[in-house]
């Protein structure tokens, strides 16, 4: 008989394939257990995304901080259904790095898991984020109620032109912009692939900006719905003061949050070594 509290280890097959061959026995039973587990993940979550949206929708109409109010909640019920379900924890590390008023938050992007669990600790904020979101049914309008700053990549340097105009204004009235400097996501342990974007939005805008590095990936992966236990960790680095030369700034961000990145994936593997197996191949 399987106990109780060791179901939230079948969100992960990885866990459910040691327990097979520790309890052969168990091998059926045991994932459909983790299968059932997983759809029921997959259904609250979705389920409590299209329910606040639609519930919600007023606050599209009134301001940005009625939006950012339902974005919170959203995420912190995310966060509750993520723990409690799959016995996934997000922990914060660095928040007496987080500057006041108006900076850039260059986060490493590994999974969707760090696009909502960042808004807890950012009070007036906006997002760099691809044109096409902002015409999604309900998610896009929230964007446009967000006053988030949508950006069109085709449109190459004409795109850089348009974000620094609109994240100036963002920063100017004390507001926080959120970007992601590889522009996607990345699994834990790749090859690092900065692009100049935020080079550009650090030295037009004269903001200090806030890295942060995180290990999310090793527990939500990129594609799939899968979902592993433990603790992921999200950690403000130092702020990078403004008034440095571009280039230097870029190598100076990739130096930091890949240094802290690789210092969170080595402890989260200490505590668990099948951890690996969610590393980019050529770092495994």
């Amino acid at each position: 008989m399987i106990r109780p509290a060791s179901l939230r280890a079948y969100c992960s097959p990885d866990c459910a394939r040691v327990h097979a061959l520790r309890n052969p026995q168990h091998t059926l039973h045991g994932e459909l257990r983790r299968r059932r587990l997983l759809l029921t993940a997959r259904v609250l979550f979705y389920v409590t995304l299209i329910v606040l949206m639609i519930l919600g929708l007023p606050s599209v109409l009134m301001g940005r901080h009625a939006v950012f109010f339902m974005a919170r909640l959203w995420g912190e019920v995310s966060l509750r259904l993520l723990e409690h379900i799959c016995g996934l924890r997000v922990e914060f590390r660095g928040l007496e790095n987080i500057p006041k008023g108006g900076y850039i938050i260059a986060a490493k992007h590994q999974s969707f898991l760090e696009t909502f669990s960042l808004l807890r600790h950012a009070p007036d904020f906006a997002y760099v984020l691809k044109r096409q979101l902002m015409y999604i049914p309900l998610f896009g309008w929230y964007l446009w109620g967000g006053e988030q700053i949508a950006i069109d990549r085709a449109r190459g340097k004409s795109a850089i032109s348009v974000l620094g105009e609109r994240a100036a204004a963002v920063l100017r009235s004390g507001r926080q912009i959120f970007i992601f400097p590889e522009g996607t996501r990345r699994a834990p342990g790749a090859p690092p692939q900065y692009k100049f974007g935020v080079a550009y939005l650090y030295a037009d805008s004269g903001a200090p900006c806030l890295p942060v590095a995180l290990n999310t990936g090793l527990y939500w992966g990129r594609r799939g719905f899968e979902r592993r236990p433990g603790v992921a960790v999200i950690e403000y680095l130092p702020p990078i003061a403004p008034g440095i030369d571009r280039e230097v700034f870029l190598a100076m961000l990739q130096e930091k949050i890949e240094a802290a990145c690789n210092r969170l994936n080595t402890e989260a593997l200490s505590k668990d070594s099948s951890l690996a197996l969610r590393l980019a191949p050529a770092q495994t």
